[in-house]
């Protein structure tokens, strides 16, 4: 009875070898994954209820809605095109939270409702996705820091609020019929296009002054209610992933659905595993001889190095090795040096000198072209061990 014993090399990896290896990629992947997961949880905290009037939270907008309803004007919520385009009329005051967030389809149906209504339409920080629909003329321009700032023009609502917390995207317009306050830069971050009837459009470049945690700032709620008070019914917009009309006859594409956040957490993902892949890379050092744990016997090598020369077809590499070797043994033979052992002008002569006889051409065998096939490979092995014996009982 004998019993088979499993034999480690020095070459194996045990597991406590692949643990060491990989756990510091591991530890690092489980903590970028939880800070993934937190800031996530955070910035979803931290904008919820932005912007609703019925949120009372920091970023919420419920102290507008309560001093709007002091003053006599209704506010309500809608999260469907269907209901803000209903509700456009002269008497109202539309309000877009996220302009740029809507489709073209979207844009063109509330453009048409709201372009002849007489009412108000007040678009939050809308870009270049939205302007050319929403705003024609006018074009977005860098943007800049939210901070106080100063009137600088004749608009009545912005002369008496005064100083306001402005910013945000600045506006250009080509158009006459615009009145620009809040300069930064010589542009203006709030812009009030007017429409050929008695309605108008704001653009607002930063929402902050409608947020609860600015309202009592300068003259943030002054500048709200000036904005927002000029009808009697104030219908606010949040535009919903609900809303049957943002499918836009299949014209955005699967990215266009993906939130900037998400391509930029991606890019920084990359980033960090590019870095660990850095940081775990080992540089190749020196080589090291090591005897290998058993011994091999020529032929076997010889078999295995031929296997994988068929393997990858590798005719031409057969026959160089074969012929190299044959040439380094034939120049002790026939008194050639080791360093001209591979020159066609000194090794052929030579074997004419030894073999003026032959047979066969030592230069077509020697240095001659690679075999058309794997019968031309073993035949031109063949020839080469006739030749190397014929020189060695010659």
């Amino acid at each position: 009875m004998t019993a088979t014993t499993a034999t480690t090399t020095s070459t194996s990896l045990t597991p406590r070898h692949v643990w060491t290896r990989a756990r510091g990629l591991l530890i690092a992947l489980v903590i970028l994954v939880g800070g993934a997961i937190a800031l996530a949880a955070m910035h979803s905290a931290a904008q919820h209820g932005s912007l609703d009037p019925r949120s009372a939270d920091q970023y919420g907008s419920r102290a507008v809605a309560e001093l709007l309803k002091a003053q006599g004007v209704s506010t309500r919520v809608v999260t469907t095109l269907d209901e803000a385009t209903a509700s456009a009329g002269p008497d109202t005051t539309l309000l877009i939270t996220v302009p740029d967030l809507l489709t073209g389809g979207q844009q063109r149906q509330l453009r048409a409702a709201t372009a002849g209504s007489g009412g108000r339409t007040v678009l939050i920080a809308p870009g270049e996705p939205s302007l050319g629909t929403l705003a024609p003329g006018v074009r977005a321009e860098s943007p800049v820091p939210v901070k106080p700032r100063d009137p600088g023009c004749a608009d009545d609502a912005a002369t008496r609020a005064g100083r306001a917390d402005t910013g945000g995207i600045r506006y250009a317009s080509s158009g006459e019929r615009t009145d620009g306050c809040y300069r930064a830069g010589g542009l203006p971050t709030l812009l009030t296009v007017q429409a050929p009837g008695p309605g108008d459009t704001v653009l607002l470049g930063a929402p902050d002054i409608l947020l609860n945690h600015r309202l009592d700032e300068e003259g943030n709620a002054s500048l709200a209610l000036h904005l927002l008070g000029t009808r009697a019914h104030v219908v606010w917009y949040l535009p919903s992933l609900g809303d049957t009309s943002a499918t836009d006859g299949g014209q955005r594409s699967f990215f266009d659905l993906i939130p900037a956040g998400w391509r930029w957490g991606t890019l920084q993902l990359a980033l960090a595993a590019v870095l660990a892949a850095l940081w775990r890379a080992r540089r190749l050092g020196p080589l090291v001889t090591e005897h290998l744990p058993v011994a091999v016997r020529a032929s076997e090598t010889t078999e295995g190095r031929a296997r994988l020369y068929r393997k990858a077809n590798a005719r031409d590499r057969a026959a160089d090795t074969l012929r190299s070797a044959t040439r380094a043994r034939l120049a002790p033979l026939l008194g050639v040096s080791a360093s001209a052992a591979h020159s066609p002008e000194v090794l052929v002569p030579a074997v004419f000198a030894r073999l003026p006889a032959a047979g066969r051409d030592p230069l077509s065998l020697l240095f001659g072209p690679t075999p058309a096939n794997d019968i031309a490979l073993v035949r031109l092995a063949d020839d080469l061990d006739a030749l190397e014996r014929e020189v060695r009982t010659s």
